[in-house]
């Protein structure tokens, strides 16, 4: 969908306006394209801590060119500091030290990122300084400006080993739409993906992705494939056609239900089984919205909103677990909402269930065994044709109010499924990731 505003502002008129009136900014955010170099730049290495040893080898794994001193002169298109050696809240000036001096030296879409030690797992001044680095990198976000983003990873002391995947998603153009995130990376049993293909992680690996047929699901199948898993993608009958066009396309394969009738969990694990003997990637993307006041619902709108986006989906992955389906090392996906992060007008229904979505990670997180995580996306204002139908206004706030000024795409959610997906993200467990631009409010 068009965002006239946003072809407006690069006009020479609309330049004029946006630095007279402090009139919203947005940039054309950069995106991945197949086979391009995750960061085409240099990305600069900083901080002291646990972590900061292991990063000029793992950006070279990546094909990320970094370096450890600066340039006059010279722009960069990512910063990393390591935090890890903030052991109290008077050292966290360190922060200032870094990244002030290079603050005008970025490139437009720079990416930078911030790594600590998970506060839970310290105590004293240390607990209070790696804390501190939320505030800090949520308004790093706000003001790097052009099309830039900022995030927090959270690394648990011995899983520094186990970045790469998360840094190769935060630095590159995959993340465009992810800004002001805490992304926490702990410690595993499972051995972690040898010699991984960062072109083609997925290659050889079985996804089933809900809600297929078209919108975000339709991108999340697309951009799985890219990755090199064989999809399997399941819709309503309804929508038979275009979710045969879709898998056809990626040479796929399909199965069209209705995700909440009663034998639907048996009938995919069924079909997961005889055909392709297990499922690597679940990804619960089917999803409805049934919108009125609380006061004006009846029992029908809300019920089929919870059936749909909630229940279905505890149904089907314990299915799954039940009959062993799920392989070593796989991943289980959800679609939540940042409305049910901060609620809204009219959507009490789809809230809960979006926020259930994320009751539901927390509830499996811990007792998931053999490598098997579980993760969810929590989408903002994504432009797609149920978006294209939102009043004008309502539509204007919800692309302006997020630090990047803009909506996102339903490539930006796929693209961070991909990373949850990828077989390194085995120590990415656990996590709720807002594909929202970072929003002004609830986020």
């Amino acid at each position: 969908m068009t965002d006239r505003y946003q072809d407006f502002v690069s006009s020479p008129l609309g330049k004029l306006l946006v630095k007279n009136l402090g009139l919203p900014n947005p940039v054309p955010l950069d995106r991945y394209v197949d086979g391009s170099p995750l960061v085409d730049g240099t990305v600069v290495v900083g901080g002291a801590g646990r972590v900061v040893e292991h990063l000029p080898g793992v950006l070279d794994t990546l094909g990320i060119k970094s370096a450890t001193t600066t340039e006059p002169d010279t722009r960069y298109k990512g910063l990393v500091f390591d935090a890890t050696g903030l052991t109290d809240p008077t050292r966290l000036v360190a922060l200032h030290d870094f990244f002030a001096p290079l603050m005008r030296s970025l490139e437009r879409c720079a990416r930078l990122v911030v790594i600590g030690t998970p506060p839970e797992l310290v105590i004293g001044g240390e607990r209070v300084a790696q804390r501190a680095l939320e505030g800090f990198t949520r308004s790093l976000g706000k003001e790097v400006g052009r099309g830039g983003t900022s995030q927090l990873v959270y690394v648990a002391d011995g899983a520094e080993g186990a970045v790469a995947s998360t840094l190769g998603f935060l630095l590159s153009p995959k993340s465009a739409y992810v800004s002001g995130q805490v992304v926490r990376i702990g410690l595993t049993t499972a051995k972690p993906a040898e010699d991984p293909d960062w072109q083609r992680p997925l290659a050889g690996k079985v996804a089933l992705v809900t809600g297929a047929a078209r919108g975000i699901g339709e991108q999340i199948a697309r951009v799985l494939a890219r990755d090199g898993a064989t999809v399997v993608g399941v819709d309503v009958p309804q929508a038979g056609d275009d979710l045969i066009r879709v898998t056809k396309e990626l040479d796929g394969d399909y199965l069209t239900l209705d995700i909440t009738a009663k034998d639907a969990p048996q009938r995919i694990a069924h079909h997961l089984s005889r055909t392709h003997g297990g499922v690597d990637v679940v990804v619960h993307n089917a999803g409805i919205t049934r919108d009125k006041r609380l006061a004006n619902m009846d029992e029908g709108r809300w019920s089929s909103v919870i059936g749909v986006n909630l229940v279905a989906p505890e149904r089907i992955t314990a299915e799954l677990l039940a009959q062993k389906l799920i392989r070593d090392n796989g991943r289980i996906i959800g679609v939540a909402s940042i409305a049910g992060i901060a609620g809204n007008v009219g959507q009490t229904n789809y809230a809960a269930s979006k926020a259930g979505v994320i009751g539901f990670v927390d509830s499996l997180k811990d007792d998931l065994k053999k490598g098997v995580t579980i993760n969810a996306v929590a989408p903002g204002f994504i432009e797609t044709e149920m978006t294209a139908a939102v009043p004008f206004a309502t539509r204007e706030v919800g692309r302006r109010l997020n630090a990047l000024s803009q909506g996102g795409r339903p490539v930006d959610v796929a693209e961070t499924i991909a990373w949850f997906a990828n077989p390194a993200s085995t120590a990415v467990n656990g996590n709720v990731v807002r594909v929202c631009g970072q929003m002004m409010l609830g986020a």
